[in-house]
């Protein structure tokens, strides 16, 4: 995947050195979610996952919103007897849905993921900001359930990850009353990492991934892979997995030796992952 921008019909996809940038380019929709969308990303983050120069990822989305959720009218234009029309069988009694695997293919995906959310992100726009590892907002960011409005309860992961990321009194607020989070309370309790002007989001981000990139990348890898494995562990488990993580990311065995010349030589390490 070579430096410059790809356009796709839904997305583009940037790549600036070791940081990919993938945007959610439907911005009269507010970037809402579609299958159509959710099969370029997919295929995006294949690419992404399988590239060892690329080491971060930064999600955004394109115009004044992050991402609205599910594409309501996008779906309602192909309602059949029973749901969605689905090309296949497979497709037709999978217990996951488009949304689940949409979902599900963000925890797949083991190199960091920073959010930069630029406007809202509700619904199931809500779940992927919070399916990212980190996440950096500008003053207009906004965060919104929703889906109690709409006479629903969470899909998309939305159960799954919003009380691991601010808890679950706080989840449970958001989901219950569907009110809107602003940039300010969103940064107090732990939705944003940092709050940055508008104008410097996107800039930012891709530094703050940066950070990250600069690191040994099996080290990285294996970290996001044992915070995610861990958070649902019981101790033994998690040392266990610790452990393993340890023996993968010393399998790097240059960056084990560029890490220790480093360190007596006080500067900067210069990592390859081999």
């Amino acid at each position: 995947m070579a430096d410059g921008t790809q356009v796709f019909e839904h997305i583009l996809w940037e790549r600036r050195g070791q940081v990919g940038v993938l945007t959610l380019n439907k911005p009269d929709r507010l970037n809402a979610l579609s299958v159509a969308m959710r099969d370029e990303v997919a295929a995006v983050l294949d690419a992404a996952r399988a590239d060892d120069e690329l080491r971060c990822l930064v999600l955004t989305g394109a115009g004044r919103g992050f991402c609205s959720g599910a594409d309501l009218q996008a779906g309602a234009a192909v309602m059949a007897e029973g749901g969605l029309v689905r090309k296949d069988q497979n497709e037709r009694i999978d217990e996951m849905g488009w949304v689940g695997r949409w979902a599900s293919m963000w925890a797949r995906f083991d190199k960091p993921v920073i959010g930069a959310i630029n406007g809202v992100a509700a619904g199931a726009g809500l779940s992927t900001a919070m399916a990212c590892d980190v996440r950096i907002g500008s003053e207009h960011a906004r965060f919104k359930s929703v889906f109690i409005e709409r006479n629903l309860s969470p899909d998309s992961g939305l159960s799954f990850y919003l009380p691991r990321v601010v808890g679950y009194a706080a989840a449970a607020d958001m989901i219950f009353t569907s009110r809107a989070v602003g940039a300010e309370e969103a940064l107090r309790i732990g939705l944003l990492n940092r709050v940055v002007a508008a104008d410097e989001l996107l800039d930012a981000a891709v530094a703050y991934a940066g950070e990250m990139a600069g690191w040994p990348p099996l080290a990285l890898r294996m970290s996001k892979r044992v915070l995610q494995h861990n958070q649902d562990a019981g101790l033994e488990d998690a040392l266990r997995y610790e452990s393993l993580g340890l023996e993968f990311a010393r399998r790097a065995r240059n960056d084990v030796k560029e890490s220790q010349a480093a360190f007596r030589e006080k500067r900067k390490g210069v990592y390859t992952g081999d």
